[in-house]
């Protein structure tokens, strides 16, 4: 098997790059190897590389900054999507693409299906969703992945954040409305290469789009309390006071879905697995 993987330096990225190591070989991209703002220069890497399986965990996940910069968000999470899905199509190889939970309001009040119409309030939930037609167009064998709240310990997102402020902050002040699914990226990506498997036969048999993300929901704020209580270095934290705020507390550039937690029901009906849940996760994650 010849893996093509696209954003080797996110924090899912990095994850999938180790996992899938043992399924065969590996060509791993991402910027400033690959420009994904000029989608037409993926062409000739696919050409090169001639993959019997691309995966793409690339994206443009600045939430904010993809108000200041649509064009760039859309061209990194909708065009250049499309170009991998026709160069899929085109050698009949599969795809695998995930997307977000981002693409829903949140105003539903409960879990999101597959059957839910997507309905983006921001420009990155748009062009997230733009990058999921252009799979769909494109037709063949392919795998879209929706997640939510996606989290390492290796660099950036939220649990590091949470981690940094407790040694800064004596009040740590976090929004308790906005709610959705944690997922570790090293679960995410340990459960992609299981459906992989080492002849791509699930993919073959159980196409299209599927909710994937930590079993269970929580909120922002609840999240953050779990992170400071599992830390090993407590004796570090300077924070006395972890308090609930609303999300207009914090004004942004971007609206925010409230409640955006996924129904991943159909990936466990389709594939007889599903990730564990998220405070389980969480622990584990925290362990290392």
């Amino acid at each position: 098997m010849r893996i093509l993987l696209f954003g080797k330096n996110g924090q899912l990225g990095w994850e999938l790059q180790r996992t899938l190591a043992c399924l065969g070989n590996i060509s791993a991209y991402d910027f400033p190897e690959v420009d994904f703002t000029k989608p037409e220069y993926l062409r000739p890497i696919i050409d090169q590389i001639g993959p019997t399986l691309i995966i793409n965990a690339a994206a443009y996940t600045d939430v904010d900054q993809a108000e200041r910069e649509p064009e760039k968000a859309y061209l990194i999470n909708a065009t250049s999507v499309g170009v991998m899905a026709e160069e899929a199509h085109r050698r009949k190889i599969p795809l695998i693409h995930f997307s977000t939970d981002y693409v829903f309001d949140g105003a539903k009040g409960a879990l999101y299906t597959e059957e839910d119409t997507p309905r983006p309030i921001n420009v990155y939930g748009q062009s997230k969703l733009e990058g999921e037609k252009g799979i769909t167009q494109a037709g063949g064998d392919y795998l879209i992945f929706r997640t939510s709240w996606v989290y390492s310990l290796r660099k950036g997102g939220f649990v590091n954040k949470v981690l940094e402020w407790s040694r800064q902050k004596k009040t740590l002040r976090v929004v308790d409305d906005q709610i959705a699914n944690p997922t570790w990226a090293r679960m995410l990506a340990e459960i992609t290469a299981h459906i992989i498997g080492p002849d791509m036969g699930s993919i073959r048999d159980h196409p299209g789009l599927y909710h994937l993300a930590g079993s269970g929901f929580t909120s922002r704020y609840n999240w953050a309390k779990s992170i400071l209580e599992l830390d090993s270095r407590r004796n570090e934290q300077v924070c006395e006071k972890l308090q609930p705020a609303k999300t207009s507390d914090f004004p942004t550039l971007a609206q925010r879905p409230l409640f955006s937690a996924l129904d991943c029901q159909l990936f466990l009906n389709s594939f007889g697995t599903q990730l564990p849940d998220w405070e389980d996760a969480l622990k584990l994650a925290m362990e290392q």
